[in-house]
């Protein structure tokens, strides 16, 4: 499978600049070949935009995962749009864990466009933010089938949480994909996190990060691609970027098999 990484600069409020700057990027990893591409979190209006939240959330049958389905279908890519805020009370055709509010959600498409999977955050950033006083927390793992891989879908603060991706893990999950609006000045948590991730639950882990300055924060961007053993198959700096690279999802099994850390673990 070949993975493209958006590492978008998201403009803060900006929907519709940032719904293009989105499509141009499918559009470019669909012509490097890729077979999968995935957006950061709150891309449509940036996540340090709290005072956009209210007017820019929309259910999941809203414009922006209409444009972004459009695209997949367009461009024949299947694409995580990780991630919106989600006006709960208007989405019609997914269950929700509310009867109102916003969340914090992923959606994953196939290439055709059809909708496979709906991720909303489990873990809302209560640290100096305002996401968890206004977001409702998901409910459900995000787990979907995509062409022979299983894909598991977090969302940044989900990092800090090892029992979630053991969660994800344990239901089959290839490759966990986490969109992400991480700032300075943690660059160092935001290393070893998701490459803890990789190691402990010996599967690809793969971190889409913005790019883009906001009134209180910047986002640090290197968005990268660990494998099973925790190496780094590909990254980049804080600009903004398209990572594209293949990955192998037979080396699950194999380092699965090479050291099978799992066979000793104690419940």
């Amino acid at each position: 499978m070949r993975l493209a990484l958006a590492q978008l600069d998201i403009e803060a409020g900006a929907v519709e600049t940032n719904r293009e700057r989105a499509e141009e990027a499918i559009a470019e990893a669909a012509n490097r070949g890729a077979d999968l591409v995935a957006l950061p979190e709150i891309f449509t209006v940036g996540y340090f935009s709290f005072e956009t939240y209210q007017r820019a959330a929309e259910p999941i049958e809203g414009p922006t995962l209409e444009r972004i389905a459009d695209a997949a279908r367009e461009h024949g890519v299947g694409v995580l749009a990780g991630s919106i805020v989600e006006d709960l009370a208007e989405t019609e055709s997914v269950e929700t864990p509310a009867d109102e509010g916003l969340a914090n959600s992923s959606v994953l498409f196939d290439r055709e466009g059809n909708r496979l999977a709906v991720y909303r955050k489990h873990h809302l950033f209560g640290y100096d933010s305002a996401e968890a006083e206004m977001l409702v927390p998901g409910e459900t793992l995000g787990i979907a089938e995509f062409e022979g891989a299983t894909v598991g879908m977090t969302t940044c603060y989900d990092l800090r949480f090892p029992e979630l991706y053991r969660s994800i893990a344990e239901a089959g999950a290839d490759l966990v994909l986490v969109p992400s609006a991480w700032p300075y000045p943690r660059v160092e948590h935001w290393k070893l996190l998701p490459r803890a991730r990789a190691v402990e639950n010996q599967f690809f882990v793969a971190t889409v990060n913005g790019s883009g300055d906001f009134e209180d924060a910047s986002l640090l961007g290197r968005s990268t691609v660990y494998d099973p053993w925790g190496t780094t198959l590909a990254s980049t700096g804080d600009d903004p970027d398209l990572v594209v690279t293949d990955v192998d999802l037979g080396r699950v099994e194999a380092v699965r098999d090479e050291f099978p850390a799992w066979r000793d673990r104690r419940t």
